[in-house]
């Protein structure tokens, strides 16, 4: 019959839409903001710095290698790559950086900084609530508000942020074992050079 998915198509909505008078399950609206759907695990908004332990600022896992910057495709990440190093969440020597901002009123949400970075230092948050009357200051974020924990993280994402934690629990047992297989070469031949017996040298006389 010509037009029968049409009309096949026509009553699907008119249940739905006479159905959502009667039943929940054929609802598609809430009354925002009173009301408010959770946002799926996959769901991407705007980035964030991910940091270990209690204190952002050493827990930071970002080493200003500024890939991000130079991927971010409308430009809108600022970093400063500090000149000395200090010590990370596990103790490891790193660069930070000294400023990092971005500027949300730019970012198109494309993700492509999470891709780039080799670190795991940038993820993607679910907040997107951030109207404000000042829309330059206002929408440019810098380090300390863009810093959020990896509980954080894993309360949003939790199956990516698991992923991510094996892996770099992984590296970090390989960096471990690699540092005590070398503590203990320095310690064998430093050993071996100690027990090499010393022979005096003779004292030549006259004849």
């Amino acid at each position: 019959m010509f037009g029968e998915g049409i009309l096949r198509g026509l009553a699907e909505t008119a249940r739905n839409f006479f159905g959502s008078y009667v039943s929940k399950d054929r609802l598609t609206t809430v009354q925002f903001p009173e009301e408010r759907i959770a946002p799926i695990e996959a769901t991407r908004d705007f980035p964030f710095l991910v940091y270990d332990g209690t204190d952002w600022e050493q827990g930071m896992r970002c080493v200003a290698c500024q890939i991000c910057e130079k991927e971010c495709p409308p430009k809108c990440i600022y970093i400063d790559k500090s000149k000395d190093k200090k010590p990370d969440a596990v103790g490891k020597q790193q660069f930070y950086p000294t400023r990092f901002d971005i500027d949300i009123s730019v970012c198109m949400s494309c993700q492509i900084c999470v891709e780039v970075c080799p670190f795991d230092a940038i993820k993607m948050d679910t907040e997107f609530e951030y109207s404000t009357q000042d829309r330059f200051g206002g929408l440019m974020f810098d380090k300390h508000k863009l810093s959020k924990s990896n509980e954080y993280y894993h309360r949003i994402h939790p199956t990516e942020a698991s992923a991510v934690d094996a892996a770099l629990a992984e590296e970090r047992a390989k960096a471990e074992e690699k540092a005590k297989a070398a503590a203990e070469a320095a310690a064998a031949k430093a050993a071996a050079a100690a027990a090499v017996p010393v022979v005096p040298k003779e004292s030549g006389g006259a004849a």
